[in-house]
């Protein structure tokens, strides 16, 4: 049997680990079509079947899945070898895939790569903006931000954003009916803007700790949105009170277009970090891109 390219093993791959030709397609940057016409091809040529496809989803054979299990590691150290010759160029090169939340992309990794891009050229950051808690090998990435509480164990973890804590606000026509809130239990007498969770489709109970004691408060209202903008823009207008990180309040609550509650029940816990798996072999670029994102106090 011939010696089978290795496009075609990145190929099958990346569908495999995703379990979706469109989210692979993406990935790889080819179309749909092309994706399943190579992956078709590759099975005809082996004569074993490695995908079982449906209308709605996509997942490995027998055979499929210990080609998976045994090649997907040594095409992951292919690749990052390949990366890692970038130190060999004048300068780093190749492109970082990187997801995150909306507002660590907006408060923390934009500003950083506004200064850093200009001065390599031959560097591409991808960032993707996904509330999701994605599986970061799985997707392909080659980093994650979340907060410092949610990383796993296992990924090395950078921090790149101080300690933050979360505030409540509304606005003064808001408040010219309502009584403000003393305890997080009487946010159920309120109207509340809510945020709708997209990995598990759920409205996000609103967190509180004061004393060592923690609370989880499942607040009503008319809006329910799953963006930052819109909720703010909600307050703003006096619909309700948000809950959301006080750095993106601070100017609105500065100049008296919002008033915060219950400030004494939001305490600070651990900021954003940037996290990646312990194996994974960094390159030139990787590197510069990660010290460029590293809280410095």
């Amino acid at each position: 049997m011939r010696r089978q390219p290795i496009n075609d093993l990145a190929a099958f791959i990346a569908v495999a680990r995703v379990r979706s030709f469109t989210k692979a397609a993406a990935t790889l940057g080819i179309s749909q079509s092309a994706l399943s016409h190579t992956i078709t091809g590759f099975e005809k040529r082996l004569g074993v079947r490695l995908l079982t496809r449906n209308t709605r989803s996509v997942s490995p054979t027998q055979a499929g899945e210990r080609l998976l299990q045994t090649v997907g590691p040594h095409m992951d150290e292919i690749e990052s070898e390949l990366a890692a010759l970038s130190e060999f160029r004048d300068k780093p090169a190749g492109t970082i895939r990187i997801t995150t939340g909306e507002h660590p992309a907006a408060a923390l990794i934009w500003p950083a790569l506004e200064k850093l891009l200009p001065d390599y050229p031959d560097i591409t950051v991808e960032v993707i903006v996904d509330y999701g808690l994605t599986d970061i090998v799985a997707e392909r990435y080659d980093a994650g931000v979340r907060l410092g509480e949610q990383v796993a164990k296992d990924m090395i973890a950078v921090r790149i954003g101080p300690d933050m804590r979360m505030a409540v606000a509304g606005a003064p026509s808001y408040f010219a009916s309502h009584t403000k809130p003393k305890h997080p239990q009487d946010l159920t007498d309120h109207v509340c803007i809510n945020m709708r969770l997209p990995t598990h489709g759920g409205i996000y109970a609103w967190e509180f700790e004061k004393d060592h004691r923690e609370l989880r408060v499942r607040v009503e209202g008319q809006l329910v949105f799953n963006n930052i903008a819109l909720r703010l823009n909600a307050a703003l207008a006096g619909m309700g009170l948000v809950f959301m990180p006080e750095d993106l309040l601070q100017a609105y609550i500065s100049d008296g277009r919002l008033i915060q509650v219950l400030d004494d029940w939001c305490p600070l816990f651990p900021g954003y970090h940037l996290y990646y798996p312990s194996r994974r072999q960094t390159s030139p670029a990787f590197a510069v891109v990660v010290n460029a994102l590293r809280h410095r106090v």
